[in-house]
């Protein structure tokens, strides 16, 4: 009984072993999850993440419209990596429920997102902070 007890012991702890070499990497290095970026009346939410591609970095999200009147909107901003300016980009969601979005941005140095409630021409206010999603290098 001991002996059997022992050989099963010692073929748990030899599968436990094999399991967590083989388990995966823990992290993907090609993209940075981002989240929670909310209006600051609540009522529009941005998240998604950040995949680098064949031709440099693409934000990839969903937008909430929340409340039903009136747009949500997630401004996505960026700075170029060859001369160093900021470029904004305006996605909005007009239609109560979740939308999904996808914006190439290319070689950069950092992207920010905002998150505002407006109508189907510009945002208008409620908007939150300026939030860092990516930064080169760290």
């Amino acid at each position: 009984m001991r002996i059997a007890a022992r050989f099963l012991t010692g073929m748990t702890a030899a599968a436990i072993a094999l399991a967590v070499q083989g388990a995966p990497a823990a992290a993907d290095p090609t993209s940075w999850k981002w989240g929670g970026v909310h209006s600051t009346d609540g009522k529009a939410t941005a998240w998604g993440r950040v995949v680098a591609g064949q031709s440099g970095l693409i934000v990839k999200g969903y937008l909430d419209d929340t409340h039903g009147k009136g747009c949500s909107w997630v401004l996505i901003r960026r700075q170029s990596g060859q001369n160093g300016r900021w470029r904004t980009h305006g996605v909005y969601n007009c239609v109560p429920g979740t939308g999904s979005f996808s914006k190439s941005v290319g070689g950069v140095l950092q992207i920010r997102v905002q998150v505002c409630r407006g109508n189907a021409t510009r945002p208008v206010g409620e908007c939150s902070r300026w939030k860092t999603i990516y930064t080169q290098g760290g």
